[in-house]
C-alpha cells in the first residue's frame, strides 16, 4: 500500500525512511493508491500544464467579458498598463493570474488546481516563474506534482472548498500550492518547501468566501492575483530560511478550525460580505432578471 499522506510531519518522516524525494514520495502514492503508470502520471500533468498556459494566452488575447458583465477584459488592461508597480515581472504575475481567472469566469477551459475559484494562481505563478528562471518542463511537472501533495494534506486536514473553509480553504490551498512549487523549483529543501506553505497559509487566514450574485467572479478573480502575489513573496521569505514559527502542520489546523467556525454566511452562500453590500444586491438582483429574461419562452411556465 503507498503512503497516503495525513501530515507535512509524516510526509517528510516517509521520505528520510524509504530514502525517496519529496516527489517521488508523491509519485509513489499517486501510483500505487491509484493504479496509474508513472507514464500516465507525466502525461496528464503535462495536458494540465498545456491547459494552464493556454489559459493565461486565453485570458490575454481573447474578449473576457462574462455574462454578468462583472468580469470586463481585467487582465489586458493590467498587462498593458504602461507603469509597472514594482516591476514588469510582477505586473506580468499578476496579470497572468487574472487572465486563467477570467477564462473560468467566462466558462472557458481552465485546471482546477485545486478548484475552480482558485484556479489563476498556479498558472500565474508557474508560468511566471519558468519565464524568469528558465525552468524546465520536467521540473515545472515535478513541481505540479508536489504542489498536488500540498493540496492533498491541506485538504483532509483542512478544506479546500470555499463552501467548508471559506476563500481562505482555496485559494489560501492555491497559493500554498504555489509557494511550494516555488520553493522547489528554485533548489529548497523539504523544509523550506513547507515552511512556505506555512507562511503563505499564516498570510491568508480567515478570508471569507462572499461571492458577489453566488458568481465565481468579484471578488474571486482579484483574490487569485494577489494570491499568486503572496505565495511569491512568502516563497521569498521561505527560501532564506525564515521560520514561520508556527509548524506547518499546526498553521493547517488552524486554517481548519477558523473554518469550521466560520458563519455560514462567509461560505460560498453570498450571504454576508461583499455579496451582501448594497451595490451586491442590486448587481445580484440585476443578474438574476437578465438570466430569467433570456430563457426560452418554452421552459417559463
Amino acid at each position: 500500500m503507498g503512503f497516503l499522506f495525513d501530515s507535512f510531519e509524516g510526509w517528510k518522516k516517509h521520505c528520510a525512511e524509504k530514502n525517496v524525494s519529496i516527489v517521488q514520495a508523491v509519485l509513489n502514492y499517486e501510483k500505487e493508491q491509484k493504479g496509474r503508470t508513472e507514464q500516465q502520471i507525466w502525461d496528464g500533468l503535462g495536458k494540465a500544464w498545456t491547459v494552464m498556459k493556454d489559459a493565461v494566452q486565453t485570458g490575454l488575447t481573447e474578449d473576457m467579458t462574462s455574462r454578468s458583465g462583472m468580469i470586463n477584459n481585467g487582465a489586458k488592461k493590467v498587462y498593458n498598463y504602461p507603469v509597472p508597480v514594482l516591476s514588469k515581472e510582477f505586473q506580468n504575475l499578476i496579470s497572468r493570474a487574472l487572465a486563467a481567472k477570467e477564462v473560468n469566469s467566462c466558462m472557458g477551459r481552465i485546471v482546477a488546481a485545486p478548484t475552480a475559484g482558485a484556479s489563476g494562481i498556479m498558472p500565474g505563478v508557474l508560468f511566471t516563474l519558468q519565464e524568469i528562471h528558465h525552468v524546465d518542463e520536467k521540473k515545472i511537472l515535478e513541481a505540479m506534482l508536489l504542489a498536488a501533495g500540498i493540496a492533498l494534506i491541506m485538504e483532509q486536514k483542512a478544506s479546500i472548498a470555499g463552501a467548508v473553509g471559506g476563500c481562505q480553504a482555496e485559494t489560501g490551498t492555491a497559493a500554498a500550492m504555489g509557494s511550494g512549487a516555488i520553493v522547489y523549483c528554485l533548489g529548497g529543501d523539504i523544509d523550506q518547501v513547507f515552511n512556505a506553505v506555512a507562511i503563505t497559509v499564516q498570510c491568508m487566514l480567515g478570508l471569507v468566501c462572499d461571492p458577489v450574485a453566488g458568481l465565481v467572479e468579484i471578488p474571486c478573480v482579484v483574490r487569485n492575483a494577489s494570491a499568486a502575489a503572496i505565495a511569491n513573496s512568502s516563497a521569498q521569505i521561505a527560501l532564506a530560511n525564515v521560520s514561520s514559527v508556527i509548524p506547518v502542520d499546526e498553521v493547517i489546523e488552524a486554517m481548519g478550525e477558523i473554518g469550521a467556525s466560520m458563519e455560514t454566511r462567509y461560505k460560498e452562500t453570498a450571504l454576508g460580505g461583499l455579496a451582501a453590500t448594497k451595490t451586491g444586491q442590486a448587481i445580484a438582483k440585476k443578474v438574476l432578471i437578465r438570466d430569467i429574461e433570456i430563457l426560452p419562452d418554452e421552459t417559463i411556465r
